[in-house]
């Protein structure tokens, strides 16, 4: 893996600016994890039967920064470019010849487009929703940052499957 390129979060920001680094920290070290492996490493997966890979992680961070901020929180109904029409189960962990610049360009994508969210956005307190739920920007960017955070975890596994190191 290259050098840390993290920003370190603020200890004594407001609540936004927290909640915002803390998010971007987490993006940004999903990012430094899946440096340096080819395409076919990235979409190599943890074991038998399980379709966890690098790749499948990325896809995954991108099909829920869609979810929660451009249909949950700006009330769209994007659909996933990798689901196709019709189906009933999420496509984003399958990765068999799936194009690694392609999710990356996705994901980085689908980042900015939250991040734009959450900079117009007034206060922490606006509302989406989903079915009969209503949340929070609150609630969804520390949903964000428990999901990155969790997945990060599988991160530092698959990658340290692939050359022994995790990316500290």
């Amino acid at each position: 893996m290259t050098r840390d390129h993290r920003i370190p979060t603020p200890r004594t920001a407001d609540e936004r600016a927290t909640l915002t680094a803390m998010l971007q920290f987490q993006r940004d070290t999903l990012a430094m994890k899946c440096e340096g492996p080819t395409p076919e490493q990235l979409r190599s997966r943890a074991i038998d039967p399980s379709g966890l890979s690098l790749l499948g992680l990325v896809r995954h961070a991108a099909e829920v920064e869609r979810g929660w901020f451009r249909n949950v929180m700006g009330g769209e109904r994007s659909r996933s470019p990798w689901t196709p029409p019709g189906a009933t189960d999420w496509a984003d962990f399958d990765v068999d010849g799936a194009d690694a610049d392609e999710a990356f360009a996705v994901w980085r994508a689908e980042c900015a487009r939250a991040r734009h969210f959450v900079d117009a956005a007034p206060s922490l307190d606006v509302t989406g929703s989903l079915g009969d739920e209503t949340y929070s920007l609150r609630y969804v960017l520390a949903h964000m940052i428990e999901e990155y955070a969790r997945h990060n975890g599988h991160a530092d596994l698959l990658r340290e499957r692939i050359d022994g190191r995790t990316g500290e």
